[in-house]
């Protein structure tokens, strides 16, 4: 069975990552990546489903055992991408999704070089920031707090090995679609494939 592959995704806030994402995952079949977290659950979670919920001890006992891709606190609480999790699904031939921001994203790359790392950035600074106002879902305070931190954020997109224009979904959609199809062509494991099947082209003449 040939190993699946891990896609790492990254982009700035506002720039419709999780649109273009859920069009992938059901259409290349990919498996969403499931997080650690010490936040209680909220109404109608499952452990193992939204999230693995940990207590602050068991979630620094992992950490002290190395048993994370990348880990962070935000707001009192810890969450983490579990290590054997990914691994497992991976050696199951099973692609998986990682959708993450970005300095946990380059943590990964470096822990698994063998990863699709793909960027999305928005077609402009003045167009993200209209696009954060018009969600209207936070005050301007955070949306130029917003703004500020993907300034800082888009000078790692050099680093990925895909990055995605979103200026029209439809085209970062499509966009995506040939990064999934490139990667898979890329993929050792996948290369195996496709000489077995020229031996079986050529052997049934």
């Amino acid at each position: 069975m040939s190993k699946g592959t891990l896609y790492i995704v990254t982009a700035p806030s506002g720039c419709g990552k999780g649109t273009i994402l859920s069009q992938a995952i059901e259409k290349h079949g990919l498996n969403l990546s499931i997080s650690a977290t010490t936040r209680a659950p909220r109404e109608g979670e499952r452990d193992g489903v939204n999230y693995f919920f940990k207590t602050r001890e068991e979630f620094e006992e992992m950490i002290s055992q190395n048993a994370f891709l990348e880990y962070a606190e935000f707001c009192g609480n810890f969450y983490g991408t579990p290590k054997d999790y990914v691994e497992s699904l991976l050696s199951d031939g099973k692609d998986v999704l990682l959708e993450i921001e970005v300095q946990g994203a380059m943590n990964v790359i470096k822990m698994m070089p063998e990863a699709v790392s793909i960027f999305i950035l928005p077609p402009s600074v003045s167009e993200l920031k209209r696009r954060l106002l018009k969600r209207a879902t936070e005050d301007i305070e955070t949306v130029e707090q917003r703004v500020s931190q993907a300034k800082r954020e888009i000078p790692f997109a050099k680093y990925f090995d895909f990055v995605i224009v979103n200026g029209d979904l439809d085209d970062a959609i499509r966009d995506f679609d040939l990064c999934v199809m490139a990667a898979k062509f890329l993929n050792k494991s996948h290369r195996q494939e496709i000489e077995n099947k020229i031996l079986e082209v050529l052997e049934n003449e």
